[in-house]
């Protein structure tokens, strides 16, 4: 499967590992995806970058083909690769919800990839912590004060982006707490921004 990476084949743009993704997810090749994750250990910088791309497409496509490698994903978030961190966070992103708990073991190094991470690699950090959050009233104890902290202090322009991942997590329990927050940085934001917190609200007051 290495060989149908992008970099391998001499290209510059992502098509090859989407279609390698796709290609992976329509045969179900369970080998076929060690093979790539396999790939992510390896030294070649293109390699690594292209098979981790791979791995969060077949999870956007087809997750059960990637959750068995979850604590690997977890290992790549220490790793001094910018890519492969918010990429593998990108990939957790799209398992959480189907394997919350080994995530949350480890929620320290998810917690100080957030804390230390890219701009791509808090946004999908976010979508990690509301899914741990929505899966267990227990993790989401931890977790709830992290993410409203996070609406407290985060950029204006990200407010609205940042809520709407964290909708999922929503319940009658912390309607509460979200209302209260976003009702406080609603006014700083940009027309466009109000709209869509106007829209959360609304779901936070009806539930």
């Amino acid at each position: 499967m290495i060989e149908r990476l992008a970099c391998q084949l001499g290209r510059n743009d992502e098509a090859p590992n989407i279609e390698l993704a796709e290609f992976l997810c329509q045969q179900n090749d369970f080998a076929g995806v060690r093979e790539i994750v396999d790939g992510c250990m390896g030294k070649d910088k293109a390699i690594v970058n292209d098979c981790i791309k791979v791995l969060y497409e077949i999870g956007a496509r087809k997750p059960e083909l990637i959750v068995d490698y979850t604590t690997d994903f977890i290992k790549f978030l220490r790793s001094k690769n910018n890519r492969l961190v918010w990429g593998s966070m990108s990939a957790l992103s799209e398992i959480v919800e189907i394997t919350p708990k080994p995530i949350y073991t480890e929620l320290a190094t998810v917690i100080a990839a957030y804390e230390e991470g890219s701009v791509i690699t808090v946004d999908k950090s976010i979508s990690v912590f509301a899914g741990l959050c929505k899966s267990n009233d227990a993790y989401s104890n931890t977790i709830l004060p992290l993410l409203l902290n996070h609406l407290q202090i985060c950029k204006p322009k990200e407010v609205a982006q940042h809520a709407e991942r964290m909708s999922v997590c929503f319940n009658n329990k912390n309607a509460v707490d979200f209302i209260s927050v976003l009702e406080i940085r609603k006014p700083n934001l940009t027309l466009s921004g109000q709209t869509r917190i106007d829209k959360l609200l609304k779901k936070l007051r009806s539930l």
